[in-house]
């Protein structure tokens, strides 16, 4: 694997995690903004899975579907079948405009900030491995 490659899928990483640090900074204290942390743990997995294809030399597409993306990462890895995304892909783009939409509530939320941290993990070490 070339640099270049290297270098974008660490862009990829810090771009995850920064939507977790934002994670991290609205469940402080008392969570208000439920939808929006939501929205950066979607967010997050979206991107981790997305640098697992790309060290895998599969060109992404344009998707927010965490279900197509984990079945993308199971051709390469059958561990990732195991990983239950619960509803995360409905915290995707279409969550951050007003209409018919499922607001979570404080367990919810904290939820899918465990989730969306456990797939990091999973993850970063994946890829860890490929990059050796």
């Amino acid at each position: 694997m070339n640099k270049e490659t290297i270098d974008f899928i660490k862009q990829w990483l810090l771009k995850a995690n920064e939507d977790l640090l934002v994670v991290d900074k609205l469940t402080e204290y008392e969570i208000i903004a439920t939808s929006s942390v939501c929205f950066h743990c979607q967010q997050a997995v979206e991107k981790f899975l997305k640098a697992f294809l790309i060290a895998n030399g599969i060109e992404i597409k344009k998707t927010h579907n965490i279900e197509y993306l984990l079945s993308e990462c199971a051709d390469f890895d059958k561990e990732f079948d195991d990983i239950d995304p619960k509803e995360l892909s409905d915290f995707g783009v279409d969550m951050r405009y007003p209409g018919d939409m499922f607001v979570p509530d404080k367990e919810e939320t904290l939820e899918y900030k465990k989730l969306a941290f456990e797939i990091k993990d999973f993850v970063e070490s994946k890829i860890d491995k490929i990059l050796k």
